[in-house]
């Protein structure tokens, strides 16, 4: 693994980092608004203007973003198409399955206020017909989500306990949750997986990002010049690079870093909702 190379600085907290076929890292600026990307020479493009609040987006197979905040939309050159809008706070992080569903976490308070009671949030999986379907409750601050390789192991992170979740997947059915990380010192938020299985944790409260083997034991850690890491993809030719984004904790604003990393991360699958 090489040191952290310095993208951009500057920026509010970043989140939602995906990379495409063509080496553009895209991101958002949950406080400020906006989606942005990223060219390889290093000029950042506004994808979408002021929009805030996204905390997860995807690429859809017909061009343009699925992305998160209010309700959770399809935005294809400047046209938005409303997937899902139960009239909620709002949502977070989301993910996609082999077959381009797309499963988001629910938002019932902000995450910001402090000493606002919380019920807690759900999992919701947006499925091929456009109809949504809650698979659990029981979720106090929905954040990054992630499948095993074999798809046969859904990952959810959950910033107020420090946890990441892990159920069972059979097809349409999701079983069994449990623990499978916690970290309450450190937080979790978003994640990614690679291609053996390890689960790669932005660590909010850590300044890291830790890799946990699939048994759950702690593997590989990467420190971060920024106490609050948001999120991470990966990237390139070979998915070995490894993009980590920041909350904007020092004086330097929120970051974009980027290295390498000896195993490469999975592809994440287009939505085609």
């Amino acid at each position: 693994m090489k040191e952290l190379e310095l993208l951009s600085e500057g920026w509010g907290l970043i989140e939602a980092p995906r990379v495409d076929e063509h080496d553009r890292l895209y991101f958002s600026d949950v406080p400020n608004g906006g989606v942005y990307r990223r060219l390889p020479d290093g000029v950042v493009e506004t994808v979408i203007p002021k929009r805030r609040g996204i905390g997860g987006m995807v690429f859809h197979e017909e061009g343009g973003l699925v992305v998160g905040g209010r309700n959770i939309q399809h935005v294809l050159d400047g046209e938005v198409r409303v997937l899902f809008d139960p009239g909620f706070l709002g949502f977070n992080d989301l993910h996609t399955d082999s077959i381009g569903r797309v499963y988001v976490g629910s938002l019932k308070v902000d995450p910001f206020a402090e000493g606002a009671e919380n019920p807690g949030g759900e999992l919701w999986r947006i499925n091929s017909d456009g109809n949504a379907e809650e698979l659990y409750d029981g979720v106090m601050l929905t954040n990054g989500i992630g499948f095993s390789p074999d798809s046969s192991l859904l990952y959810h992170a959950d910033t107020v306990p420090g946890r990441v979740w892990v159920s069972d997947v059979d097809g349409d059915v999701v079983t069994n949750k449990r623990v499978f990380v916690e970290d309450l010192e450190n937080a979790t938020d978003g994640l990614a997986v690679d291609v053996e299985g390890g689960v790669w944790v932005a660590q909010p409260n850590g300044g890291k990002v830790q890799r946990y083997l699939p048994d759950g034991n702690e593997d590989i850690q990467i420190a971060v010049p920024d106490p609050m890491v948001t999120s991470l993809c990966f990237g390139g030719d070979d998915r070995r690079d490894l993009y980590i984004v920041t909350g904007g904790q020092t004086a330097k604003g929120g970051c974009i870093y980027r290295t390498r990393v000896d195993v490469a991360g999975l592809m994440v699958p287009k939505a085609s909702i």
